[in-house]
């Protein structure tokens, strides 16, 4: 007679308690690495608050998973624009409806980071054990004095979003956002200069042009030492570009990037950009795996327009992938045109969500639509 099944769960909010074989499981995404998630304990967004959840079968370590959950009432601002009624509107509703969401998966990256599971349990069967955790996860934080409004797993190719075609998630609302933007190495390419090669003759000469305004720019890898001398100056820049988004539901921690190169070393770049000794901009990348993963970036208003600097980051981050023979470089959303006129395509991704309000609930697909509307863009194609 087979042995009954056995599914378990635990929860830890500190990395250091994770299980021994916590990584062997997490093995294929550095962004469920227990130094990854050490970074998050000690330098977190201070509105952000992690959790780690170990699933169990007959006491075998099976899925590895990290929630987060923010209070947006922390956060100091949704985008100084405010001027607008629309945007004063949903201020209002977010803090007042929305104040307590819980992220199951990586508010901070774009793309499934939410889970690994090993071979030994089914991805279905992990998901239904994995919310099961989730709803302890939200008792423990009520008991904590933490009412959870919206609870959002995210995010995931429309391949991916098949799995969660299970009872425990009819209530939740499936949601598009705007595309993850990936750009694919071609084997053949050896270098940056093939890149260009193969780029029509309209998007070579972007390439020139922005080539030639960054000449009095220069570009270096920064160290440890050099992140920690710079702080100031990086997390101004850094600000710098995120107070012109819409809106933030969180800010980088001071130290977060000196913490990243401490704990993550070489898997961790950080490049500055200089006009002679100026710091006027840098861009930051995680090898994960075969793949790069871009991260935050910062730059002053004044050099980013008159040397081109976002553009001319985003070839640097190109080159340096196709030399490094990775396969591809994660750019993330937001700038979704540019991203696109460079070379990179986009991958739809969805997640789900639920409203603690069961009437809310009824209504969120409306709702939703209304607090994130579709972003216009037309994708380009630079290649011949």
């Amino acid at each position: 007679m087979p042995l009954k099944t056995n599914y378990s769960f635990h929860i830890y909010k500190n990395a250091n308690e994770l299980p021994e074989k916590w990584n062997e499981v997490a093995v294929n995404n550095i962004f469920l690495s227990k130094k990854y998630l050490q970074v998050l304990d000690e330098s977190s967004p201070k509105n952000m608050t992690c959790h780690y959840i170990a699933l169990f079968k007959n006491e075998e370590l099976v899925g590895v998973a990290i929630t987060q959950s923010l209070n947006l009432t922390d956060v100091s601002s949704f985008g100084v624009n405010k001027s607008c009624i629309k945007s004063k509107l949903r201020d209002f509703a977010f803090r007042n409806f929305a104040a307590n969401v819980l992220f199951i998966g990586n508010n901070m990256l774009t793309g499934q980071n939410a889970y690994c599971f090993s071979n030994n349990i089914e991805i279905k069967e992990g998901l239904s054990i994995l919310k099961k955790a989730v709803s302890q996860l939200k008792i423990d934080l009520k008991k904590a004095g933490i009412k959870i409004h919206i609870t959002s797993f995210k995010d995931f190719t429309v391949s991916e979003s098949d799995h969660f075609k299970i009872n425990g998630f009819r209530k939740y609302f499936q949601f598009s956002t705007q595309p993850n933007m990936v750009f694919t190495n071609d084997d053949l390419w050896e270098n940056e200069n093939d890149y260009v090669t193969a780029l029509s003759k309209k998007y070579r000469d972007h390439y020139k042009r922005a080539r030639k305004k960054s000449e009095m720019v220069s570009k270096r890898q920064m160290s440890l030492e050099e992140i920690r001398e710079n702080e100031s100056k990086i997390n101004e820049l850094y600000f710098n570009v995120t107070k012109n988004a819409p809106f933030n539901t969180f800010y980088l921690a001071e130290h977060h990037f000196a913490n990243l190169k401490e704990i993550l070393h070489d898997k961790f770049l950080f490049y500055g950009y200089f006009i002679e000794d100026k710091l006027i901009g840098f861009n930051t990348m995680i090898i994960n795996g075969s793949a790069l993963d871009t991260y935050f970036l910062g730059y002053d208003d004044e050099h980013q327009k008159e040397k081109m600097l976002y553009l001319n980051m985003l070839y640097d981050m190109i080159g340096y992938s196709i030399t490094k023979k990775y396969s591809k470089l994660i750019f993330s959303r937001t700038a979704l045109e540019i991203k696109s006129s460079v070379g990179a395509k986009p991958i739809q991704m969805v997640g789900f969500i639920s409203h603690s309000n069961s009437l809310i609930n009824k209504y969120i697909g409306k709702l939703f639509g209304y607090f994130d509307p579709e972003v216009t863009w037309i994708e380009r194609n630079p290649f011949k």
